[in-house]
């Protein structure tokens, strides 16, 4: 899990009822953290790859192995400009055969009391300057000498 408001990521295992929550959520799905153990914050699945290490992507559906030819993004490093290749990635669906799965916290803010703000003394507001028109540029005169002989 990491935390983008402190920049710090945290790693935990998850295991039995717990890890249960979370088969059949998608990659892009945010969930509530009380199930998880991280009390009052939303979490926001990310990515996560199986025990082989093949990495999940958002655009391959469901949570199969699949191959697909790839030229960027998670599952695929570019040796050379313009590169494609087929390779193998998992769908974006979780299941049981994910090892691992990567968040980021969004942490929910209670809500709080809004003061108002005291009342501004009325000020008159300053006409916009006027915006003076531009002046046409003269046309270049055609090239001399650019005729074709036969």
């Amino acid at each position: 899990m990491s935390d983008a408001a402190t920049g710090k990521s945290t790693a935990s295992e998850i295991e039995g009822a717990r890890a249960q929550a979370l088969i059949g959520r998608s990659l892009g799905e945010i969930i509530d953290g009380s199930p998880l153990g991280i009390a009052q914050s939303r979490l926001r699945i990310t990515g996560g790859c199986d025990k082989n290490g093949i990495p999940m992507r958002a655009d391959v559906h469901g949570g199969v192995k699949k191959y697909i030819v790839l030229s960027a993004g998670p599952g695929f490093r570019a040796t050379r400009h313009g590169e494609r290749r087929r390779k193998l990635v998992r769908g974006r669906t979780i299941t049981d055969e994910t090892f691992q799965i990567n968040f980021t916290i969004s942490k929910e803010a209670a809500p709080e009391k809004k003061e108002p703000l005291p009342a501004k003394p009325a000020v008159p507001e300053k006409p916009a300057p006027s915006k003076q028109p531009e002046k046409s540029r003269p046309k270049k005169p055609a090239k001399k000498g650019a005729t074709k002989k036969r």
